[in-house]
């Protein structure tokens, strides 16, 4: 992993493969430098904004332009990267952005330095996110694939102490970090990563940063009456896991529960999906991967606030043993859900999990899915969908405003409800007429089932935000995002904070 230290002195001067320096966007498409370039400029003889004008930089953001030095800074490469139009702040998501793009196109280097504008901690997060590299199954080395940049040097532009800069880096550190092993096991081969495998390795790494952690087989789930997680597990040839992973920090009285949808493959069941890009399907268990990843972060940093993450596991597969339409499933909180399509599998095993998390005792309850394609058609693949309690829902939604995890909140509406009535059941898992109307509020409407009222709790749809199947953008990489880990890191803690 890249690591991450304080730059100081002349960046024009420092001793490594390249400088990092920031450039506005002058409205006409003419660069113009930002504060931080002004050592580099003057070594260069005021001539770097000419130079970026003509080999067509334009300052957007994001852009990154290239240029050899010739000995005129002690770097090799200088590096200007767009920070958009000059608005007197540099907005923490620009400056994430920014870091991300420089980074990721420094990928190969040894020490860079970023002489970037602003604040610390966006630019520190963004330069880490931006390096990420997923290791992969390669036998031999792809051609023209360059390793992440080795270390990362960043100079602060906020007063205060290097005690405190330094402290920040440190937690950009433990954040990013999440957010990589995240990515890690939403990049991971699905053969690699069935159930038993993806608890192994979530216990394995919980283990190491002193989490409590239970994990419940197949038996231990049939002895609990976790019905959804068993129906939806039974199909497959690699039984289901429900893992536990609990944080406890001296003198918390406040408790905030994590659910993370884990599918490690999803055909769509005996109601199977297409073929086209179904490969894509292994990220299905990003909920799953974003919660026990955070809780390991949290824990690292130790706000005073009880965590609890609990992670439903199971492969959907089409086989003789499957769950069919038509079967009535008995939960573990007694609901008896009606199954209208193997596929909305997602719901009946967080619904497992949830009644756990409210058996155990919360005060907030936060549960994050790859649920609906309708997430995608509604909002898109950079916004989240939430549905929930309206305070909460607000409170997380501004959380991830400010993290660069941007949500947006759904209703939950009676009508949606009323179509999922069962003449069998307690409830349907879908439209009773299988329609797709309001595709996503039918998953969230579903899983206020429940909840119970007077519970502040939030579904977070990530079905796009959480994986890119398009170019890496920012300080996106292609294939998992991470998303929504640093939402939920921020969410604890906001609650230790503030309750």
């Amino acid at each position: 992993m890249t690591s991450l230290n304080l730059a100081d002195g002349d960046p024009s001067t420092a001793a490594v493969d390249a400088v990092v320096v920031g450039v506005f966007d002058d409205g006409d498409g003419v660069p113009q430098l930002a504060p931080g370039a002004e050592q580099v400029s003057a070594a260069l003889n005021g001539g770097l904004a000419d130079a970026l004008r003509r080999l067509g930089a334009t300052g957007a953001v994001g852009e990154v332009t290239k240029l050899a030095t010739f000995g005129a800074i002690k770097a090799p490469v200088l590096v200007a990267v767009g920070l958009g139009a000059d608005d007197g702040e540099v907005s923490a998501e620009t400056l994430r952005r920014a870091a991300g793009a420089a980074t990721r196109a420094l990928a190969g280097s040894d020490r860079v330095v970023l002489a970037l504008p602003g604040a610390l901690r966006p630019v520190a997060e963004g330069a880490l996110l931006g390096a990420y590299r997923f290791a992969g199954y390669r036998t031999r080395p792809q051609a023209g694939r360059r390793e992440a940049v080795k270390t990362v040097s960043v100079r602060s532009a906020e007063e205060g102490t290097k005690a405190a800069a330094r402290a920040m880096l440190k937690r950009a550190t433990t954040v990013t970090g999440a957010v990589a092993q995240a990515r890690d096991w939403i990049n991971a081969a699905p053969n690699e990563l069935r159930p038993p495998a993806f608890a192994d390795a979530i216990a394995a790494w919980a283990g190491t940063a002193g989490l409590d952690v239970e994990v419940l087989d197949e038996k231990a789930l049939k002895k609990g009456g976790y019905g959804g997680i068993l129906a939806v597990g039974q199909g497959s040839a690699a039984p289901p896991r429900f893992v536990r992973l609990a944080y406890t920090a001296r003198g918390a009285t406040s408790r905030l529960a994590l659910v993370g949808k884990g599918i490690t493959f999803d055909t769509g069941g005996v109601s199977i999906k297409p073929a086209a890009n179904m490969w894509e399907m292994k990220s299905d268990m990003s909920g799953a991967a974003a919660v026990a990843a955070a809780v390991v972060a949290i824990a690292a940093l130790g706000p005073k606030v009880n965590v609890t993450a609990y992670v439903p596991i199971a492969e959907n597969m089409p086989s003789g043993t499957s769950y069919r339409p038509g079967d009535v499933v008995t939960m573990r909180d007694g609901t008896r859900v009606e199954v209208l399509n193997t596929d909305a599998e997602g719901r009946m095993v967080l619904a497992d999990a949830m009644a756990r998390a409210i058996e155990d005792g919360t005060d907030y309850l936060l549960e994050t899915s790859t649920l609906t394609g309708g997430q995608i058609i509604a909002l898109g693949k950079r916004v989240s969908g939430l549905m929930g309690t309206e305070d909460f829902c607000n409170r997380v939604r501004d959380i991830g405003a400010r993290v660069g995890e941007p949500a947006w909140p759904m209703p939950l509406p009676d009508d949606v409800r009323k179509g999922m009535d069962s003449e069998v059941a307690d409830i349907s898992q879908v439209n009773a007429g299988m329609d797709r109307a309001g595709h996503m509020l039918q998953g969230g409407v579903f899983l206020s089932h429940f909840v119970p009222d007077d519970l502040p709790w939030a579904h977070l749809d990530i079905a796009g935000p959480s994986y890119n199947a398009g170019e890496p953008t920012g300080y996106l990489p292609k294939g998992g995002t991470g998303v929504p880990v640093r939402t939920l890191i921020e969410l604890a803690e906001d609650v230790a904070a503030n309750g």
